[in-house]
């Protein structure tokens, strides 16, 4: 498991100490630091790229320089203008913008397709026409060299003839490739003549159907950070390998700025998939309701869930910047969610699971309000009125018939505390034809107004209420996550086999303080016992309210009801 650090007073990480350095001793241009985050717009962006956002913003911030925006879009077929403007909704979500720095690769097709030229003039680079499988033959293993392919000696002049067809769609896709000429026993087998071009035909989000060949990855990313100016590469460790065919391809004759790869462990937290390809098929197979689905662990998920930006990077920044990997526990996601909720959330209470009370010595048509504060964290937060009268409602698990031992809410004859209210004691209860309890009926003591009495007397047990005719009526959908499993196929092999059956539980008719009928997107509440929740950004509407489980509260009741053997 990665080390995990304090946001206070942390030292520098590796990366920090390398920029330090770089600044002191002057080696960069104007001495300014410049960073990029390139994402490739195949799909939505999850958790693990909020590490890479905040590192690649945040030392810009930090050395006052600057950080580029660079969508990798070298591969149309996959790509999407609604994950181009997605991507742009998160990094501005998470509070950081590239101001006039919005790149994409395509921007440097003409510049890549001079340099390609280039490099066959210079009898630096060929066209095969081995297939993919044969190429991969070719290419030999990690402990054995590769072969030469037999067009690897092709004649400058008929690589550039060949080339120039490609471009101009004379041939079908996988029938030829562009080739770096490099060194095909390399010990790296990254190094062994990569492929630079590819034909490919579909049409590009930017630039339409102007090209049919399109650059590879490892030639198009480091030419991009030479022509931008980028003085820190910031990647993960699995670029590590890559980093011999990145240096190859910034000191390409004519290419004048050197900009340098450094990798660092990516963001792996348990019970979570961080593949998009694999989240895609979750998409499109409808296992989840969108890329946006609050169990996703996309930016737009959480964010839809009802994670905080400030929560996130809280997260990012106690796990830190390593150079080994390792996996993060979902709980402390959860903590960093939950510290930052604590402090913001507006406190209400919503009833869940309904069983209504009766209060037979309150005055019939009576109604009287209670003040609550609206958070106890933050002395500046407000109060807010809640109403009381002779029907209420309170979670079903807050009343038993018989109880167990160590249980202190209502039965019957017993006395306990509405929260803010009145003491309330059990007399009768009603029940259906099934023998299910549907009311119970108690009486109240008026001298208890506020939770207290004269006779300064105590009770052990305090349940939440909501009353029954004002109040807010809303769905509410418990989230939990969406794999059982901490590593999702370990011991199938399928992912799809360890999905939590339990991951979302809609409870079509909750009861919440009247105060919730207001409740805007964006803002964050505590259900009383019961949850963090946020106001559903996608399904709710006026006259039908939605509210979703960010996440459970550090002591639930569960825990409770495990240690009494209550089911």
């Amino acid at each position: 498991m990665e080390e995990i650090k304090t946001t206070e007073d942390r030292p520098l990480n590796f990366i920090e100490k390398i920029i330090e350095d770089d600044l002191a001793n002057h080696r960069l241009p104007n001495d300014t630091v410049v960073t990029r985050f390139p994402p490739e717009p195949n799909g939505y962006l999850h958790i693990g790229h909020i590490k890479s956002i905040c590192l690649n913003f945040g030392l810009a911030e930090k050395y006052h320089g600057r950080c580029h925006l660079r969508l990798d879009d070298t591969n149309p077929a996959k790509e999407d203008m609604e994950y181009i403007n997605s991507i742009k909704e998160d990094i501005h979500w998470l509070g950081f913008d590239w101001g006039k720095h919005e790149y994409y690769a395509s921007d440097y097709y003409d510049q890549l397709f001079e340099i390609a030229v280039r490099l066959i003039k210079e009898g630096k680079a060929y066209v095969d026409s081995l297939s993919a499988e044969e190429m991969k033959e070719y290419r030999g293993t990690l402990t054995e060299p590769g072969k030469n392919s037999p067009d690897r000696d092709r004649p400058i002049e008929e690589n550039l003839r060949l080339f120039m067809e490609m471009k101009e769609g004379k041939y079908p896709e996988g029938a030829y490739t562009l080739r770096a000429k490099i060194d095909m026993a390399s010990p790296n087998i990254n190094m062994r003549d990569p492929a630079l071009y590819r034909i490919k035909y579909a049409t590009h989000p930017r630039t339409g159907d102007k090209w049919c060949i399109y650059p590879m990855y490892d030639f198009t990313h480091p030419i991009s950070d030479a022509i931008e100016n980028i003085t820190h590469s910031i990647c993960t460790l699995e670029f590590e390998d890559h980093r011999p065919a990145y240096d190859w391809a910034t000191s390409i004759d004519g290419i004048e700025h050197t900009p340098h790869q450094y990798e660092f462990a990516r963001l792996n937290i348990n019970y979570l998939l961080m593949s998009k390809r694999k989240l895609l098929y979750l998409v499109n197979n409808n296992f989840v309701t969108g890329w946006d689905d609050p169990r996703m662990p996309t930016i737009s998920g959480v964010r839809r869930r009802g994670y905080s930006p400030e929560s996130m990077k809280d997260f990012v920044a106690r796990v830190g910047v390593a150079k080994v990997e390792g996996v993060v526990d979902y709980s402390l996601m959860e903590f960093c969610v939950r510290e930052d909720l604590n402090k913001r959330a507006e406190r209400l209470m919503a009833v869940l699971d309904p069983l209504e009370i009766e209060i037979d010595n309150y005055p019939d048509g009576k109604v009287e309000y209670f003040t609550a504060e609206n958070n106890v964290e933050d002395p500046n937060s407000g109060t807010h009125e809640i109403a009381f009268s002779k029907h209420l409602y309170i979670e079903r698990e807050d009343f038993m018939e018989v109880p167990v031992k160590g249980y202190h809410r209502l039965y019957p004859g017993n006395e306990i505390r509405l929260k803010y209210a009145y003491y309330i004691t059990a007399q009768s209860i009603e029940k259906d034809e099934n023998g299910n309890v549907i009311k119970v009926h108690c009486t109240y003591d008026p001298e208890s107004r506020g939770g207290d009495t004269p006779d300064k007397r105590k009770v052990k047990g305090t349940s939440h209420w909501v009353c029954r005719d004002i109040c807010t009526v809303a769905e509410v959908r418990q989230y939990d996550k969406l794999f059982k499993s901490e590593c999702p196929g370990a011991e199938t092999g399928n992912y799809l086999d360890d999905l939590n059956p339990d991951s979302l539980v809609v409870i079509p008719k909750a009861y919440i303080e009247k105060e919730a009928e207001n409740a805007k997107v964006g803002s964050y509440f505590q259900f009383i016992r019961n949850g963090y929740y946020c106001v559903d950004s996608k399904d709710s509407k006026p006259g039908k309210m939605v509210f979703n489980r960010t996440c459970t509260l550090k002591d639930s009741w569960a825990k409770q009801k495990a240690k009494m053997g209550i089911k």
